[in-house]
């Protein structure tokens, strides 16, 4: 069977891509290795338009109850799937998982998001969702009145400290190198804050506290001098690894793997390929903004199918 449309990817984008696609009756296909995206990870999330809160998880499972409700006829749904390779073929397109199966499709759309590169350091791992997150939107609330901190000097760190700076007590700026890589009208602005202090050319060595984050020890590169940071809070942002591995050699991606779309209608440049979310080379990254970038590109390929 060739599909009229193949959905790669189980997160907000996926999800919303896939609602619009049946109701539209595409003959779509819809694959994902599991459910929610990256804020599956998070404890409670107060930003997702129109429910003031929820968990990652109960988030995940609303994205299955609402794509499983359309599922028929017109959409077909494989999870537990991880696609590994995308080709173009006479037909279109062929997509291959890691389930040793195949399947053609006119046309694609890539929402395969992307991972939170992590924090190496001692305990971090243990401590995560424990006072050390990567969501300052999502987790950010939960440190009203508390001191905190974020590792980063990119404009996401920065963004992520101008946010904290809300409602935190105060906020330390950690970056691993002697300069900051944000925009320096953005360094500016947010360095002005008298709540916030930076430090330099560090490295971080450990994340301290038993059940929750109690702060952290960083060593000064230059000097190698140890110290303590008590914080309650740490929130890392170090970058984001583009789920597009798969993708690799046929479409084109930008420094950092993330794919190269056209913002006005999601479309990639190989033609009969869209993508939407995190996976792609635009300037923020949420969830709300990724369903919406989704339902954009479904528009676009249901007019590309049916009325161009």
């Amino acid at each position: 069977m060739i599909y009229e449309l193949i959905i790669i990817g189980g997160g907000p984008a996926g999800a919303a891509a896939s609602v619009y696609a049946a109701r539209k009756k595409l003959k779509t296909l819809f694959i994902t290795s599991e459910w929610g995206g990256q804020s599956v990870v998070s404890e409670q999330i107060y930003n997702w338009i129109g429910t003031p809160s929820l968990s990652g998880t109960e988030l995940a499972e609303n994205f299955k109850k609402h794509v499983s409700a359309n599922a028929g006829e017109s959409l077909e749904i494989k999870e537990g799937e991880k696609v590994i390779s995308l080709t173009k073929n006479a037909e279109g397109f062929l997509v291959k998982t890691d389930g040793n199966k195949e399947f053609g499709s006119k046309t694609i759309l890539i929402a395969s998001g992307s991972g939170r590169r992590k924090l190496v350091a001692k305990n971090a791992d243990k401590l995560e969702h424990k006072g050390l997150t990567y969501c300052a939107s999502c987790d950010g609330p939960l440190f009203e009145g508390m001191d905190v901190a974020v590792i980063g000097g990119g404009n996401a760190g920065f963004e992520t400290a101008a946010q904290l700076l809300a409602y935190c007590k105060s906020v330390t700026l950690i970056n691993r190198s002697d300069s900051f890589r944000a925009d320096q009208i953005t360094i500016e602005k947010v360095l002005k804050n008298p709540k916030i202090t930076a430090i330099k050319n560090v490295d971080i060595l450990e994340v301290r506290g038993d059940r929750f984050v109690e702060g952290l020890i960083y060593e000064d590169k230059v000097t190698g001098e140890q110290k303590e940071l008590k914080v309650s809070g740490i929130f890392v942002e170090i970058g984001q690894i583009p789920n597009t591995d798969f993708a690799k050699g046929l479409v084109p991606l930008d420094e950092i793997g993330r794919i190269k779309i056209d913002a006005w209608s999601q479309k990639t440049e190989i033609p009969g390929i869209w993508a939407a979310g995190d996976c792609t080379n635009v300037l923020y990254h949420q969830n709300n903004i990724a369903a919406g970038d989704a339902v954009r590109a479904l528009e676009d390929i249901y007019l590309a199918i049916h009325a161009r």
